[in-house]
């Protein structure tokens, strides 16, 4: 069922008479089934709409608009198609008890795949989703292959029914469709020889595959079905010597790097992480691949915007992996404001500390680290930390976070995002003392 949540002022929607509540039956006859039937088969500039208002009145719109203006309409959040399988190394199975609800759900869908980059095994694909796939040409995809050697993936994700994806994937690129691989390594399971044929059959997808990323397997404490290895410095090396061996060839057979490590598995490998220009577009940037490198940079352009903070001691709330990369931006920053930064490392008391990613410290994380010190004028913290409705993962508000410490709290994504602002703040309190 297409349901409208919201409707635009001023819009063609608004004009119509729909309003939240409005169920959007049909276009053209044929009958909507989610946002991607509405996203498409609007696409004309004229189209005739049957829709149910909240009253229970059945109304056929006939829609004729120019230069196909917005409907206006926001939809109800679709139901989400979720996992079937048990990956070893699905995060959702590490995670503690008495969290929120939302968190434990394992979404697997395509839609998501296509509208939002989220990754998808396919391996719950039916021939109606093969069909919409191809007839709306949903490309690129954002694929979690793991592994194309079927067995080999049959126990990765714990699931004997899982399709061969690599069928599936000859059946969509023949059809014209490209998408982004990853693959989650975990080490005696998918990685050596399982690694290196999986690479061979993606890459001979060509121009279809567009990128993969290699990415190491990640714990919690509270993970209990994980079967493999641990992935130590040799293991994160052995698998970069296969992403620098794959991505050499890409470059001199088609100009690119094709296959990426992600910033956690150099880390872990303790190797130098490659210049912004290996990433290209950064196009796995959300997996992890290049965002250091992106932070690097963003802090480089952002310097000449940053205003003088002599004096003023800031404290910068972090997780373990970023403790060797870190000092040197926080010396920049130091440089072009005259602040002192203090780099604060801040072990995960939620997942434990083998998570240590800085997006996922948690409000009693950030708590701990910050509560009652004196040597503080203002402190950032990681925006990832947070989600839209400002609330920690441990289900602490940031608001509450913040009011119970002694010194301001700000989110920050890049460092330059606050403190650019931070001058102009300063000279308007003054500015106000001094009117007083």
């Amino acid at each position: 069922m297409v349901r409208v949540l919201r409707v635009q002022p001023e819009s063609i929607a608004s004009e119509l008479g729909i309003v939240p509540g409005t169920e959007l039956i049909a276009v053209d006859g044929r009958p909507l089934e989610d946002f991607l039937d509405w996203e498409f088969l609007t696409a004309d500039d004229a189209f005739e709409l049957e829709a149910k208002l909240p009253d229970g009145e059945h109304i056929v719109f006939e829609i004729e608009r120019e230069g196909g203006d917005p409907m206006g309409v926001e939809l109800e959040p679709p139901n989400v198609r979720r996992c079937a399988n048990r990956c070893e190394f699905c995060f959702i199975e590490g995670l503690p008890k008495g969290l929120r609800k939302p968190l434990y759900i394992r979404d697997d869908d395509y839609r998501l795949s296509f509208a939002y980059g989220n990754f998808a095994t396919l391996s719950n694909l039916k021939e109606r989703d093969f069909a919409r796939i191809l007839e709306y040409r949903l490309s690129p995809l954002y694929v979690s292959v793991h592994a194309t050697p079927w067995e080999a993936r049959k126990k990765l994700l714990n699931n004997p029914r899982v399709p061969n994806i690599v069928e599936q994937l000859t059946r969509l690129v023949e059809g014209g469709i490209q998408f982004h691989g990853q693959m989650v390594v975990v080490p005696g399971l998918n990685d050596a020889e399982v690694l290196e044929e999986s690479l061979r059959d993606l890459y001979a997808f060509g121009d279809a595959c567009l990128s993969v990323a290699l990415v190491p397997v990640g714990l919690t404490q509270f993970s209990h079905i994980y079967t493999g290895e641990s992935m130590d410095v040799a293991n994160a090396r052995r698998i970069l010597d296969a992403v620098e061996r794959w991505s050499a060839r890409a470059e001199r057979e088609r100009g690119e790097p094709w296959v990426y490590g992600s910033d956690e598995l150099y880390l872990l490998a303790q190797r130098e992480l490659p210049p912004t220009e290996h990433y290209r577009d950064f196009a796995q940037i959300e997996n992890g691949v290049g965002a250091v490198r992106s932070l690097q940079d963003r802090v480089r352009d952002g310097l000449g915007r940053l205003p003088r903070l002599d004096g003023r001691r800031i404290g910068v709330v972090t997780g373990s992996a970023m403790v060797e990369l870190m000092p040197r931006l926080l010396e920049q920053l130091t440089a072009a404001t005259g602040a002192r930064f203090k780099l604060i490392p801040t072990v995960n008391s939620l997942f434990g500390p083998t998570v240590t990613t800085a997006g996922l410290l948690v409000g009693a994380d950030i708590s701990r680290a910050l509560d009652g010190r004196a040597d503080l004028d203002l402190a950032l913290i990681p925006a990832e930390t947070i989600n839209e409705s400002g609330v920690f993962l441990d289900d602490a508000t940031f608001v509450d976070v913040r009011e119970a410490l002694p010194m301001p709290v700000y989110p920050s994504y890049d460092f330059i995002d606050v403190l650019e602002h931070e001058g102009a703040a300063e000279r308007s309190t003054a500015g106000a003392g001094a009117g007083r």
